[in-house]
């Protein structure tokens, strides 16, 4: 009578864990990514139903005064890069003014720089260009010129201030069309002050024309 095979699973009344069944026990789970996937897209739906309902929260509160979100305290200077100052009356022979016309007037930057020459300012350039604006003169300088840019706005009434990037305190007068006259020498206000500045004026371009105004 022939033995019956023995069973190889099976060791002494234990069952023996095979390759098959241990790779079995670690395979992944089809539904694991789908599982994954549902969590997540609950996760950003809950998360924009919370922005939208956040959003209009606030954009009731705003709209009926129960929230106030805080404003910047304004600017002392109510123009951008226009300086604060004050700035003190600078002696006239240190400021180095360069006259340009700029008014369709012929002789007018001369006659005005003549003028300034006899305030002892130093009188550099005098020349014609082409601007426009509303205001009397455009009185240009760099960061250097500031003082002297404001020393030369008290002689010129009406005038506005636009910084630019020069790098020496030389100071450029534009006359523009609505220029009439300088200040009266004894109405020179030589008290300590800010510059006025440049808003919607138009600044003009560089001199175009070499002959004097």
């Amino acid at each position: 009578m022939s033995r019956k095979p023995k069973d190889l699973t099976v060791w002494h009344g234990h069952h023996v864990v095979d390759g098959s069944e241990l790779r079995s026990q670690f395979a992944p789970d089809p539904d694991s990514p789908r599982l994954l996937r549902r969590i997540w897209h609950g996760f950003m739906l809950t998360l924009l139903v919370a922005i939208v309902v956040s959003g209009a929260w606030t954009a009731w509160a705003i709209l009926t005064g129960n929230l106030v979100l805080p404003q910047a305290a304004p600017s002392a200077s109510a123009t951008l890069g226009c300086p604060q100052g004050p700035f003190d009356y600078a002696a006239p022979d240190s400021v180095h003014v360069n006259v340009y016309n700029a008014a369709a007037k012929e002789g007018l930057a001369r006659a005005v720089a003549d003028q300034l020459a006899q305030r002892k300012f130093a009188v550099g350039k005098v020349d014609n260009a082409k601007g426009a604006g509303s205001t009397s003169a455009l009185i240009v300088s760099g960061p250097a010129g500031e003082s002297a840019a404001f020393t030369l706005q008290r002689n010129v009434p009406g005038s506005v201030f636009s910084l630019d990037s020069r790098g020496d305190a030389s100071v450029d007068l534009v006359l523009l069309p609505s220029f009439k006259q300088l200040q009266e020498v004894s109405l020179v206000d030589q008290t300590p002050g800010p510059l006025m500045c440049a808003g919607a004026t138009q600044s003009p371009q560089v001199p175009v024309t070499p002959a004097p105004g």
